[in-house]
Parts: structure tokens; sequence; C-alpha cells
């Protein structure tokens, strides 16, 4: 009872006097040698909490997906600039190039994947984020619709967020064209879950083809596996698939071994037809070339034909004008045209590079700073390099024509030079540029360029607000705040099965053979995003070496 009232005239004489916040009791009571502690921080139902006028709110960026575009931008950003939150139903990263590999056990699926919540614990500032889908976006009044896919749990799972920035960075779906059967028949290779059916179909062929009550016809069915694409996914699945029934499957299935074919499907005339025309020989002399037009029984088909839009995307065209679209195009900054503060990286979208020849005559008059109509060399020059950045093909044509600068260009038809040119003949020089314009592939090294250019734009967006750093606007005034995105190209690399790869790398550099295949193996070890699945993917390959792979059902 002493207790009580003692608490009792606490709280009275706290509410007589409520300057007094904070109270720290401490009592030890002999109740059975026991003891108690108790902190009590009070605050007054008058008292607000004190917001400093002076703090800016810091705007909120939000990211759509944790693939290679997603993940480079949230290494790079500077998060103690923004509230950022992140979205994406899949809450790790996945290393896509050695998906081939997972689906025949030459590396685990847990060796090529790394958590989100890892990820951004090393960032700079915090980083939020939700294990969700977002279903549909809300260009007009910045606000994206999510919704989870943990459908087990108690609570709703439908949630919204609001914008300042947001930053599309979603991927893409599989392709099927429209082709009846695709789906319900097909396996896809487009994320970890893909390659796990597709190394557990492997193992269901050959377990059913064992059985005693199969004919020879029913086990050549079951050993037919069709790859349909002749693209570097393809042709990578096909040369792992090889490399798994050659090593190890025929020596666990000896019965079948001779029973096995492998058939890449390819529309058009070569595979690997991105590549040098001699990557793409010494692929196609390990592949048994046939015209033959049929119908295949089969065990297993991949099919890895390309990409297209998703929903969430196609919908959001339809609201910023671009619904008669394939793909959602950006500008040179990566911005999505038609939507303010909108941004959109990797496979999801595509940059649509200006034309040259739509501004040529901004560009003259610009040049032209005495209003002469002709201009000379000198006064070309002043705006040479803003062209070079602007518009990059210009860059690829003089490349194209080896032309060493633009005084090449002031020669006339009988390649003398000239002091000066009008706008027609200006317009001559440079009509051809356009043509050297090509659409960046779908790769993981233009996502992750992609991620790292604007994350790098948004950490000085303030610095270059007073200071831009882009070229000359030719249609208006002042400069851009940003340098445009510029994609270098690194080279790429197409395993071909027996130890033996093939490498395209920068000037026009081309290496074949089993040397070339532990260059690869070296590149995408150091491409792992954390030391953990570097060493786990390097351990997988040594596993295989010595004790094989595993084809176990687990």
């Amino acid at each position: 009872m002493k207790m009580g009232s003692f608490f009792m005239r606490a709280s009275s004489a706290l509410k007589r006097y409520p300057s007094s916040s904070n109270l720290l009791l401490l009592c030890t009571l002999s109740f059975s040698g026991g003891g108690v502690v108790a902190y009590s921080e009070s605050r007054s139902e008058t008292e607000h909490p004190i917001v400093d006028a002076g703090v800016v709110p810091k705007k909120k960026v939000v990211v759509l997906g944790t693939g290679w575009a997603g993940t480079s931008f949230l290494k790079d950003l500077d998060a103690s600039r923004y509230d950022v939150q992140v979205v994406s139903p899949r809450n790790y990263f996945a290393f896509t190039p050695l998906l081939p590999s997972v689906t025949c056990g030459t590396v685990e699926a847990r060796s090529i994947v790394e958590p989100v919540r890892t990820l951004i614990k090393k960032s700079k500032g915090e980083i939020k984020y939700w294990e969700a889908e977002c279903v549909k976006i809300d260009a007009a009044n910045r606000k994206v619709f999510c919704n989870s896919n943990i459908n087990n749990l108690v609570g709703r799972g439908e949630f919204s967020l609001d914008y300042d920035f947001l930053v599309l960075a979603v991927g893409s779906q599989v392709n099927t064209f429209n082709t009846p059967g695709v789906k319900e028949n097909c396996h896809f290779l487009k994320d970890i879950e893909d390659a796990k059916r597709i190394r557990l179909s492997i193992t269901d062929c050959f377990e059913k083809a064992v059985l005693p009550s199969l004919s020879e016809e029913e086990r050549r069915s079951n050993l037919h596996f069709v790859v349909v694409g002749g693209g570097p996914t393809g042709v990578e699945f096909a040369a792992e698939l090889h490399d798994y029934v050659q090593e190890d499957l025929r020596n666990l299935y000896p019965a079948v071994k001779d029973l096995v074919k492998i058939t890449l499907i390819q529309s058009g005339d070569h595979i690997l037809n991105t590549f040098d025309q001699r990557i793409s020989t010494f692929a196609e002399q390990k592949f048994t070339r046939d015209g033959e037009v049929c119908s295949v029984p089969h065990g297993l088909i991949v099919w890895s034909t390309g990409i297209s839009t998703i929903p969430v995307i196609k919908d959001f065209m339809e609201q910023v004008g671009q619904g008669k679209r394939r793909v959602l195009a950006t500008d040179e900054w990566l911005r999505v045209k038609g939507c303010k503060d909108v941004y959109a990286i990797g496979d999801c979208c595509t940059i649509d590079q200006r034309k040259i020849m739509d501004d040529i005559s901004a560009i003259f008059a610009a040049a032209d700073k005495n209003n002469s109509g002709t201009l000379t060399i000198e006064e070309f020059q002043d705006v040479m390099d803003d062209i070079l950045l602007r518009y990059p093909q210009v860059e690829l044509f003089l490349k194209k024509k080896h032309l060493l600068d633009f005084t090449s260009l002031w020669l006339d038809s009988q390649g003398n030079e000239r002091k000066e040119i009008d706008i027609e003949g200006f317009k001559q020089a440079l009509s051809h540029a356009d043509s050297q314009m090509k659409s960046l592939p779908a790769t993981a090294q233009v996502a992750a360029q992609q991620g790292t250019y604007l994350a790098r734009c948004l950490n000085r967006m303030d610095q270059c607000e007073e200071n831009p750093e882009g070229p000359r606007r030719f249609r208006g005034t002042g400069r851009h705040k940003f340098l445009p995105f510029r994609y270098k190209h690194f080279g790429q690399f197409a395993p071909l099965g027996g130890e033996q790869a093939a490498a395209e790398l920068p000037g026009d550099w081309v290496s074949m053979g089993h040397s070339t295949q532990w260059l690869w193996y070296s590149v995408y070890a150091s491409k792992q995003v954390s030391w953990r699945t570097r060493v786990l993917v390097i351990s997988d390959w040594t596993r295989r070496f010595i004790f094989g792979r595993d084809s176990s059902r687990v």
C-alpha cells in the first residue's frame, strides 16, 4: 500500500510540474530477496516534439527492382541525401550470367545470390526495403501501389508509397511471341527459380528414361533436350548441359548414355549473331547444323528467345503517352519521356537517342556567331566537343570512316578543303551520322553501368544545379545539367563447353579456346557482388573439378 501511494503521489507531482519530464526511479524491495528496477520517461500532454524549421526534409526516392540495374544504383547512391525505399518481390540479387551453370549443378543456386538487406546495410545512409511487387504506378499523383506476395500470414499486404524521384529497374519477361503452348510446356531461364526447376527436370528425364517399362523410342524422347534460341543464354545452357551429360550423367546412367540428344533451334542464319563472325563460326563448328523442320519429341524444352515488357510497365506507358511503343523510352539522361522525375534503367527500357539531323539547323545557328550564313572551321570547332557529347553517333561515324576529326568533313566532293561551309554543306557533311545509331543490348553490363550513372547524377544533383556539367543546349540557352549516359563496352563471353569459351573484347580482339575459359573463370569470379559469393562460386568450381556435379534431387 505504501509503495502504491508513492507512485500516486509521484504521478500527481508530474502533472503539477510538466517541465519535469524525466523521472528516474530506482527501488530495491526486499520481497523474497528479489529486486525491481524501473525507469520511466514521461512527456507532458501539452508538450510537442521540437521541429527544426531550418532542416529541409529529404526527398523520397523509390526504387522498383533489385536486379543488376537496381542493385548497382543502390550500391553507388549516397543514401544519406535521400529517403530511399526499395520495392522488389525478390529479396536477393542474383548473378544471372551464371544461371546456365546452376541448371546443371556446376554452381549451386545460393552461391550466386546475395540478400538485398545485406547489400543495403553497406550503404551510406539508411535504405528501407519492402518485399512486395509493384502492381500500379500513378504518375499523375507520384505514387506507386504495391502488394506483398506473402499471403499466408495475417495483416494486409497492400500499401502505397509517395515519391519525389522514381527509379524503374523492374527488368523484363520472356518473349513468347504469342506462340501457342510455350508457357504451358517450356522452361524459361530468367531467374534462380527457373534454373532450379530446369535442374530438377533434367534429373526427371534421366530417372524416367531408365525405368524398365519404357521402350527405346520413349527413352529417346525423354532424353531429347531442346533449346529454342541461339543467343548467349541458349548456347551457354546447351554447352553446360552437354558437359553435364558427358562428364557426369553418362557414368551414372550407362544404360541410356547413347540415347541423349541436344537440339539448338535458331530462327536466324547463325547462332551468337550478336558476336563477332569469327566467334559465331567457331560456335557453329561445335554444333552440327540441321535444317530439318518437323515435329520434335522431347523430354525438356528451354525457351530463350528474347524479352518483352512486363504488364505494370505497359500500363505506365499508356499513362505517359508511350502506349504505341513496344519498350519504355528514355532520353540520354535515362529520364522517362513524357514523365517528370521518373527514371528507367536496365531491361525495362531503351534509350531513344536523339538524331543530329533533327537539330542540325539549331547547331548551325549556335556555331554561326556572326550570323553570316556560313561557318568557318574555327567556328565549328567551338561546338565540336558539345556535339560529340550530345550525339555519340557522330563519333562512331567518324571512327567508321577512319576520319581523325571534323576537319575531314570540310572537304568538298573533289577532296579540296573549304574555308567556309553553308547550311546545306553542313547538312550533307553530317547526313550519314545518324546511321550509326544502335540500341543497347539488354545485358547485365549495360544495366549495371546505367545504375551507376544514375546514382552519380542523384549524388551530384545540387552541385550540377549550380554548375552544369553537360553539353550545350542547342535548342535553348545554357547547358544540360549532367553529361548524358555513355555505355562503355568491356567485352562479352560465351562458354561453349568442353572447357572452351569465346571472348569478344574491346579493340576488335577475339579469343577462343581453353585459355579463354580460364579468363572467363577469373572475370566472373571478380565480378561477384561480395566476397561471400566469390568464395562460394570458386569453391563450387573446385568441387566440380574434384568430385563432379551433384545429380541428387534436393
